[in-house]
C-alpha cells in the first residue's frame, strides 16, 4: 500500500509540468486524483494516463482565479472520491519583465491566478476538512524568487504571497489538525527558459509534495520545503532582527543607527543575483 491509500487530493495545474508530476505521483503512492487544469484536455489526459495505471482520477477544468470554479474543482474530489484529504495548490503563472515594461493586464492575470487561486481553492478545502472533523493536509507552491531575483518583482511578490498564507494558515488550522506547507522547487518547466543549471525535473520534486501529503509528515506544518537538482531543505522564516532602542528617533538618529548599530546592511537577493549595498557616505 502506498503512503497516500485511501487519500483524496486535488492538484491544480495539473495539465503538464510539475502539476502533472505531482499528480501522477500521488496516484501511484496511493490516492485518488482530481486533476485540475485550464485546459480540459491535458487534464484530462494525465486523468487517463493514471486509470491507464490502474489508479483513480477524474478531471476538473477551471481556472482557480474564479471563486466559484475553485469551489468546484474541490467539491469534485468529495463528489467523486467521498472526502477532500489533499489540496496542492500547483497552478500558476511565470512572469519576467523589467519594471519600466510591466503590462497592468498581465500583472491582473498573473496576482489572480497566482494569488487569489491559492486562496479560492484553499477556503474551498479547508471548509471541507473543517466539516470532515478537521484532518487534511495543503501545500501550497511558491518561489525563491520571491526572496528577491532580476526581471520577476510582480512574480516573486505573489510567491512572497503564497509563503505568507502558509505560514498564516498554518497558525489558524493548527487547533483543527490541518497541516500547512509550501513547497519551494528549483525545476526544470516550460515556464522557464535556459540555462538550468541545478534544477530539478518535476519528477524529482513529486515525492516532497507526496510526503507532505502523507502521515508520514505528521507534526511539519508552516513550513516551506526547497527542493533542486541535489538538495533538500528548509527555507528560513522571515523574522525581525534585534531592535536598536532610544529615547527619540529623528532623522539625526536614525543616520546614526544605520552607520552603526543596525550595520553592515543585509544583501538583497538569492541565488546569486544579490545586490550588495555599500557603505554610507
Amino acid at each position: 500500500m502506498g503512503v497516500l491509500s485511501g487519500r483524496s487530493v486535488v492538484v491544480t495545474g495539473a495539465g503538464r509540468g510539475l502539476g502533472r508530476a505531482y499528480a501522477l505521483h500521488a496516484a501511484a503512492s496511493g490516492a485518488s486524483v482530481v486533476v485540475n487544469d485550464v485546459d480540459e484536455a491535458a487534464a484530462e489526459s494525465v486523468a487517463a494516463r493514471i486509470r491507464e495505471d490502474g489508479g483513480s482520477a477524474v478531471s476538473a477544468a477551471g481556472s482557480v482565479a474564479d471563486a466559484d470554479a475553485a469551489t468546484r474543482i474541490v467539491d469534485r474530489c468529495a463528489d467523486e472520491f467521498g472526502s477532500v484529504d489533499g489540496l496542492v495548490n500547483n497552478a500558476g503563472i511565470f512572469h519576467q519583465a523589467q519594471p519600466w515594461a510591466e503590462d497592468p493586464a498581465r500583472i491582473r492575470a498573473v496576482v489572480e491566478v497566482n494569488v487569489l487561486g491559492t486562496v479560492h481553492c484553499g477556503l474551498a478545502a479547508i471548509a471541507r476538512m473543517r466539516a470532515q472533523g478537521g484532518t487534511g493536509s495543503i501545500v501550497n507552491v511558491t518561489s525563491g524568487t520571491h526572496l528577491g531575483h532580476p526581471e520577476t518583482a510582480v512574480y516573486g511578490a505573489t510567491k512572497g504571497a503564497v509563503a505568507s498564507l502558509t505560514y498564516g494558515w498554518a497558525l489558524d488550522l493548527l487547533p483543527l489538525g490541518i497541516r500547512v506547507n509550501a513547497v519551494s522547487p528549483l525545476a526544470v518547466t516550460d515556464m522557464k527558459l535556459p540555462p538550468y543549471d541545478g534544477h530539478a525535473a518535476p519528477e524529482e520534486v513529486a515525492a516532497v509534495v507526496t510526503f507532505l501529503l502523507s502521515d508520514r509528515s505528521e507534526g511539519v506544518t508552516g513550513q516551506v520545503v526547497r527542493r533542486a537538482r541535489r538538495g533538500l531543505g528548509l527555507m528560513t522564516h522571515p523574522d525581525i532582527g534585534e531592535m536598536t532602542e532610544a529615547d527619540r528617533w529623528e532623522v539625526e538618529d536614525i543616520d546614526g543607527a544605520f552607520r552603526d548599530a543596525l550595520g553592515p546592511l543585509q544583501p538583497v537577493g538569492y541565488g546569486g543575483h544579490r545586490a550588495a549595498p555599500g557603505p554610507l557616505r
